[in-house]
């Protein structure tokens, strides 16, 4: 298994150059001059502007660029933005917001979608598989800040059951909305995944081989049919872990929660593009470990897949 961790993180080397590559050039290549823009409308004399330019490496070609980039990241080093404050610093306190909420998320997914799934997935074609369905359909087609407006309106102000803004309640109640909006989408697609997954095994082989031997439902639901279900969701759930990290910029904005996706909003914004560099680095070295661990968990849910 060593050997395979070690392939997979050689791998993703390249993975990993190629990326944050094309995020450097996409963001480096925005219209309009980060450090006119720190000064508004007010003009920068033009030895200012040099020094500026000079002590942020503007002047050096792209890949120059990310060549003295990289070199920082290889020492701890995210850079600094244009106001010389440090990205690591800006974005430490966010982390941990971001962090919460994207596990609240998760959570909520890998709970209730799995419960919903095998709910439907028992009951194909009957009553509770069509609400499912609906039901899923129907949180797939709102968009997220509609969904996240009206629920904040209904259980934060109308109900008040939940919060409606802000970190003041800590996690989990601060987290608990907006993480259950954020994971929405995601909640449907694993349900969805595991009603079809858990059906089509139900008709396999050696599920009736084990019905056969007089296993209880249970036994053979659980032990072997939906073991077997989860591979699927598991992949999905990997992959999509990333996908919370890097994708809460519209659920932080509207539950006012100060995480990385608001700060990377607001940096895009003022043209910072250190800081969304910064940012987007660590979620893709957070995206390639999350896949290689869900990789190594396709071992335990299947004995037969081997590490090769």
């Amino acid at each position: 298994m060593w050997r395979y961790v070690l392939r997979r993180l050689l791998q993703a080397i390249p993975v990993f150059i190629g990326t944050t590559l094309l995020i450097y050039a996409m963001v480096f290549a925005l219209p309009g001059d980060p450090i006119q823009a720190l000064a508004g409308d007010k003009p920068i004399p033009a030895n200012v502007l040099a020094t500026l330019r000079d002590r942020y490496n503007l002047n050096d070609p792209l890949l120059v660029q990310y060549a003295k980039y990289m070199w920082g990241l290889l020492q701890g080093n995210l850079g600094e933005n244009y106001d010389g404050q440090n990205v690591a610093d800006m974005l430490g306190g966010r982390w941990t917001v971001t962090a919460q909420l994207a596990l609240t998320a998760w959570i909520f997914e890998l709970v209730i979608g799995i419960a919903l799934g095998v709910w439907a997935g028992l009951r194909r074609g009957k009553v509770a598989d069509t609400l499912v369905l609906g039901g899923t359909t129907l949180l797939i087609a709102v968009p997220v800040f509609v969904l996240g407006y009206t629920a904040q309106i209904l259980f934060g102000l109308h109900w008040k059951i939940f919060p409606t803004a802000g970190t003041d309640d800590g996690w989990p109640m601060s987290y608990l909305l907006p993480g259950m909006v954020l994971g929405s989408l995601g909640l449907s697609y694993v349900a969805r995944l595991t009603r079809t997954s858990l059906a089509e095994n139900l008709r396999a082989d050696y599920v009736r081989t084990a019905n056969a031997k007089g296993l209880s439902r249970a036994r053979v639901v659980g032990r072997h049919a939906l073991r077997n279900s989860l591979i699927p969701v598991v992949t999905y759930l990997g992959v999509d872990f990333g996908n919370l990290m890097g994708g809460a910029i519209v659920t932080e904005g509207i539950f006012n929660l100060p995480g990385i996706g608001q700060q990377v909003f607001q940096s895009i914004q003022l043209k910072e593009g250190p800081v969304v560099v910064g940012a987007v680095t660590v979620l893709v070295l957070i995206f390639l470990l999350v896949n290689l661990v869900v990789d190594l968990l396709y071992g335990l849910l299947d004995p037969r897949i081997r590490y090769e």
